[in-house]
């Protein structure tokens, strides 16, 4: 009787997941925007590649102000997702438990730094942090403390228009795995930090790997805000998007050093991402 009834169970589950994943399911008049869009991601891409200079790439690469720029990338870009997720985690948790009306004002303020432009972005940290700022003037005339124009700036930009990517993903998650869990969790007894340790952040770690995903690689390519709030110091606040400005403009080296380094980022960018995908599919594992 069981082994009769568990192949008439599956069929129809399998027969739906086929025709989930086939292109018939797909409203044919999606087809040619959907087109039009790869199109547009990948044509871009494609220009760099054909417009490169493939005798200078090595070269241009692999010099010392090339390997210095990606370093300081890598680095505050890893210092800014780990303050993401340190500060990023509790808001998300915060919004998505928080009522209905609360979770909407705090969900426009964590998002407002996607709206913003981003050179905006840098201006207000400047205003804020300056010398001369709201807090920057009490930090510089209490304890000598001066953050613009510093690798720590660079750190503070990238996390300011990073965190709402962490921010909108573990929200998502943690709405989705709702709360059910949790209250059988609370109501045998267990505490606020063992149901969020034990119950709550295994089921939000997809969520949690995607929001890292996209933090870091939006932290790695941040340019406006850093420009201004950061400067462009070789060496010290001289990021990669910095240094493919820089090169762009001409300060002593060709438009082909540019588009070698933009070619490097876009890689670097590419391996980060496949490497934390597959991390997040062995965390859903």
């Amino acid at each position: 009787m069981t082994s009769t009834s568990a192949p008439e169970t599956t069929r129809p589950r399998r027969l739906a997941d086929r025709t989930a994943g086939s292109v018939s399911a797909i409203p044919r008049g999606m087809l040619l925007p959907a087109g039009l869009a790869l199109t547009l991601l990948i044509l871009p891409i494609v220009a760099l590649v054909v417009r490169a200079d493939w005798a200078t790439v090595p070269a241009a690469i692999t010099s010392p102000e090339a390997i210095a720029a990606l370093s300081l990338s890598l680095q505050t870009a890893t210092a800014a997702t780990a303050l993401c997720l340190v500060l990023g985690v509790p808001l998300a948790v915060v919004i998505a438990r928080a009522t209905p009306r609360v979770a909407g004002v705090l969900r426009a303020l964590a998002t407002l730094p996607l709206v913003m432009p981003p050179l905006v972005g840098g201006i207000a940290l400047l205003y804020l942090l300056g010398r001369g700022g709201l807090v920057g003037h009490w930090l510089y005339v209490g304890f000598g403390v001066s953050i613009p124009f510093t690798t720590l700036a660079v750190v503070l930009a990238q996390t300011f228009v990073a965190l709402p990517f962490l921010v909108m993903a573990v929200e998502s998650a943690l709405r989705t795995a709702g709360t059910r869990f949790e209250t059988v969790a609370a109501t045998l007894g267990a505490g606020p930090w063992r149901v969020f340790g034990r119950i709550t952040l295994p089921l939000i770690l997809p969520g949690v790997a995607s929001g890292v995903a996209l933090c870091f690689a939006r932290a790695l390519g941040e340019f406006g805000a850093t420009a201004l709030f950061a400067g462009n110091a070789e060496g010290i606040t001289r990021t990669m998007p910095l240094a493919i400005y820089t090169a762009f403009n001409g300060a002593g080296v060709s438009q082909d050093s540019a588009v070698a380094l933009s070619l490097l980022l876009i890689a670097v960018a590419i391996v980060i991402l496949v490497l934390l995908r597959s991390w997040r599919t062995e965390a859903v594992r």
